[in-house]
């Protein structure tokens, strides 16, 4: 028996969002039925609503969530009824080259709920990420629910389930930043300034923000940049030496997704340091390097898929880091808001005005 529930959904490219009544089916063979507590306002929500993804509209918007089980399809063990769980849109097969290979956290063959949700009208919905979280149930694949200590805020928890996650892992797993070394964030919204915490739990010495926004240069003071620089005033890479001893950071962050911040990062490294591209760009840009400073300046160029995280590993990690006072998941909370207010969010978002807004259901 479908489940009659509300939704926000985006009909059509640059359209407003609007909240409507969904049907959610019940659990198939390796799904799960989710009742959705919070889920946070990213980026590639809008994106969606602006076609950047794909134009496979109507589109059900939300994926940064956490909630509780509510049922779980057949030869479903992993979780059950009653779990806490984040979700996520990594939920890993276990047989693809790269799972073969021990990586799984690069799993190529990821999957989503094979049954669809739909508008009461039948018109099958395109969940974003697989997710479609902006409802106050939704269908996924089992795979895709993490189960975690139920202590945690969801409000907070939620924010794992993308941006926090991305930013904490470029630093950490993709950037494999180590005690005593230095990293530098450019773009310091949601995702840098997860990559500045993920700097200093690791034990970097000197965590370098860059951006444009006092304010979001303030927030990364907060949670644990020792430096910052607003690159509308100075030369950042210049900046960045000088705070490395004229060097450069052994690990830059670039958070931003442009081609000029590439640059920056690209520069503000040190030699045989590593760059990690985690600022997601628009198809149409492209960047030009001379190939003889790729060759001389040595080191790694990397892009970081979702934190290169293995969800299953670190997401109950980082929950037990924030019940141990310290991962201030909170303080990503920007504002609490309604189903009805994720035009507004998205608003707020583009002016810089947030970390993140999260909905609660």
């Amino acid at each position: 028996m479908p489940h009659e529930v509300q939704g926000v959904i985006a009909r059509a490219k640059g359209e407003p969002v609007s909240v409507e009544t969904i049907l959610v089916p019940d659990p198939g063979p390796g799904e799960a039925l989710v009742q959705v507590q919070a889920c946070g306002v990213c980026h590639t929500d809008l994106h969606y609503r602006e076609g950047g993804i794909n134009d496979e509209f109507p589109f059900l918007l939300g994926h940064e969530a956490a909630g509780v089980v509510e049922a779980v399809g057949p030869d479903v063990s992993a979780v059950a009824a009653g779990d806490f769980v984040i979700l996520n849109w990594r939920a890993v097969e276990g047989h693809c080259r790269a799972c073969r290979r021990g990586e799984p956290w690069y799993c190529f063959d990821t999957h989503n709920a094979t049954q669809k949700m739909t508008l009461a009208d039948g018109t099958e919905l395109s969940p974003a990420l697989g997710i479609g979280a902006f409802a106050e149930k939704t269908l996924v694949a089992a795979g895709q629910c993490t189960k975690v200590d139920k202590r945690a805020r969801p409000e907070a928890a939620g924010l794992l389930g993308c941006g926090v996650m991305a930013g904490f892992g470029a630093a950490v797993n993709t950037g494999e930043i180590g005690r005593g070394q230095s990293i530098a964030v450019i773009g310091c919204g949601g995702v840098g300034v997860a990559a500045i915490a993920g700097g200093r739990i690791a034990g970097a010495t000197t965590i370098i923000a860059v951006d444009i926004d006092p304010r979001k240069l303030a927030t990364a003071t907060s949670m644990g940049a020792t430096h910052t620089v607003n690159s509308a005033e100075t030369d950042p890479v210049e900046a960045i030496r000088e705070l490395t001893g004229g060097n450069g950071a052994d690990v830059v962050i670039e958070a931003v997704g442009r081609p000029e911040t590439y640059k920056q990062a690209f520069y503000a490294r040190d030699l045989a340091g590593t760059l990690v591209q985690v600022g997601v760009p628009t198809p149409e840009m492209t960047i030009e390097l001379p190939l003889i400073d790729l060759f001389g300046r040595g080191g790694a160029l990397k892009s970081s898929w979702y934190g290169d995280c293995l969800p299953s590993r670190d997401f109950p990690m980082l929950i037990d880091l924030y019940l141990q006072g310290r991962f201030d998941l909170d303080a990503f909370v920007s504002e609490t808001i309604g189903i009805g207010d994720v035009e507004a969010a998205f608003e707020k978002m583009h002016r810089g005005e947030v970390l993140r807004s999260v909905v609660l259901l």
